[in-house]
């Protein structure tokens, strides 16, 4: 991670963040292209607002197998810290995103997907159960699963993913614990990350 400088200036509402993280984002949608996905949009200008790094984007549609790919080639890269992917969550047959990467966790962050449906509870009350918002740990990159709608990405985005990429938000911050993360695992190899696809 390079630091971006301490910022603290506000800019649309959100707190420019104290460190700069590099982040990738995937839309899975069976229907939307880069110019109509306003959820995937909504994500990256928060992001840039706040400071942070796109090194990547991609849209695929709801495989299995092509989310596994994208997400296991994006932990592998040492240039990608952090992933938010949009879509895929609800309950369908179609809504395979958390199946295919949980299967890439090495350590789950079951308090994302319940806090995300704790807010969301005030905003659509007990639909919120049909969204399997997820995240966790993959080798030394971070991965959050939101849903596909401009709403939910919004919520997620912004009272939650950003405050915890914001090295100054206290009591603590998924910012300053990421470089011990990266210290816990070994380092990328040849042939990818310790979190292979199998």
């Amino acid at each position: 991670m390079s630091q971006a400088g301490r910022a603290t200036t506000e800019s649309s509402g959100i707190k420019k963040a104290g460190l700069s993280v590099a982040v990738a984002v995937l839309t899975v949608s069976d229907s939307r292209t880069i110019e109509t996905d306003t959820s995937g949009r909504i994500v990256i200008d928060r992001l840039t607002q706040a400071g942070h790094r796109i090194e990547d984007r991609k849209m695929c549609k709801d495989d299995y197998q092509a989310i596994r790919e994208i997400i296991g080639a994006w932990v592998a890269d040492s240039k990608v810290e952090f992933v938010i992917v949009t879509g895929g969550t609800g309950l369908t047959q179609r809504d395979v995103t958390p199946d295919a990467v949980r299967s890439l966790f090495t350590k789950p962050i079951p308090g994302f997907g319940e806090l995300f449906r704790w807010l969301s509870y005030r905003e659509i009350g007990t639909s919120t159960i049909q969204s399997r918002a997820d995240a966790g740990v993959c080798g030394d990159t971070i991965v959050f699963l939101l849903p596909g709608s401009t709403g939910a990405c919004r919520l997620g985005i912004e009272e939650i993913i950003l405050p915890q990429l914001d090295l100054d938000h206290t009591p603590c911050n998924l910012a300053e614990l990421l470089p011990r993360i990266k210290q816990e695992h070994p380092p990328h190899d040849d042939e990818g990350s310790v979190c292979r696809l199998v």
